[in-house]
């Protein structure tokens, strides 16, 4: 609890610097949310245009913009929807209870067989089924996630037909729902089991460089129980680590996965709201992805407290 009470004032540092690039960010892309929301076709005259700038407020100077945003903010209200004509907080809510679900499992499988098939790899380096484990990991963590959805959406559904090629179904029951789930949550486990498989190893190795492990053999305890008795538990450390710092890497290439797949979830709302220059979408999404990251990142302090005692006692 030390190490957070001491980093409270950077973590309110990041969370006002992200507030402000959260509001810049989306008036920094071309185009015109005004143009997007009539659309192309439609002839409207230009006081009807200052009529719905005015009640968007975009006509204020941007100071100004932001001044209402931070108020808006500070009493949790995300805004009113361009586009869906709906209060954001409740679009996220509906698309997130998707999004969370997907990327919960994916990263608690992901995280599991990483730090398994890492301790085997770092324990057994030079047995060829290690090695091969290790460049395995090295080419799937080197391929962008949206890129690993499409080369298993063309092998397991478009050619074999195993699995639904988009969607979730509207209808029918959790072997459904569990179908069309399968292979997206299947492409981000193996992508985050890749990378926490080679932080392990490289953990695990470091770890056999101590005094500890040859001591505990000398006791005659087998490689086996050195490893889950004493290593792995040092060696879980880096990899707890990495998990904080890649909440906000796994949640954008689990946002490429679902626009892939067409999930209801957060990457598809993202993604129409970039098209249609929903500010207020863009900003409350982007803004509760990035209090996920802070909040991961306590999480990651915290634990390390646990698992360490060293950190405990402030060493």
């Amino acid at each position: 609890m030390h190490a957070i009470i001491y980093r409270w004032p950077r973590y309110l540092i990041s969370l006002f610097l992200i507030i402000t690039l959260n509001f810049a960010l989306p008036r920094m892309m071309p185009g015109d949310p005004i143009a997007n929301l009539i659309g192309e076709s439609a002839y409207v005259s230009e006081a009807t245009i200052q009529e719905i700038t005015q009640s968007l407020g975009l006509d204020r100077p941007l100071h100004e913009q932001f001044t209402l945003y931070l108020q808006s903010l500070a009493s949790l209200d995300l805004g009113y929807s361009y586009l869906l004509h709906a209060e954001v907080s409740s679009i996220i809510i509906e698309r997130m209870i998707w999004t969370l679900g997907f990327v919960g499992i994916a990263t608690l499988i992901g995280v599991i067989l990483g730090v398994l098939l890492g301790a085997a790899a770092g324990m057994n380096r030079s047995q060829k089924s290690s090695q091969l484990w290790t460049y395995g990991s090295i080419a799937i963590s080197s391929t962008p996630p949206y890129f690993l959805g499409l080369i298993a959406l063309s092998i397991f559904s478009f050619h074999f037909g195993l699995f639904p090629l988009k969607g979730a179904p509207a209808t029918g029951g959790i072997l459904t729902w569990l179908h069309h789930l399968a292979l997206p949550i299947a492409v981000l486990a193996l992508f985050i089991a890749a990378r926490n498989c080679l932080i392990m190893r490289g953990s695990v190795i470091q770890e056999l460089h101590e005094h500890y492990p040859l001591y505990a053999k000398a006791k005659g305890l087998t490689d086996r129980m050195v490893l889950r008795r004493h290593i792995l538990k040092n060696a879980s450390l880096p990899v707890i680590t990495q998990i904080a710092l890649d909440i906000g890497f796994i949640f954008s290439g689990a946002l490429f996965i679902e626009i892939v797949f067409s999930m209801p979830g957060m990457g598809m709302l993202i993604y129409d709201a970039v098209l249609s220059r929903d500010y207020p979408i863009l900003e409350g999404c982007l803004l509760v992805i990035a209090i996920m990251v802070i909040l991961a990142n306590i999480a990651a302090d915290i634990l390390y407290g646990i698992i360490d005692p060293r950190i405990r006692r402030g060493e």
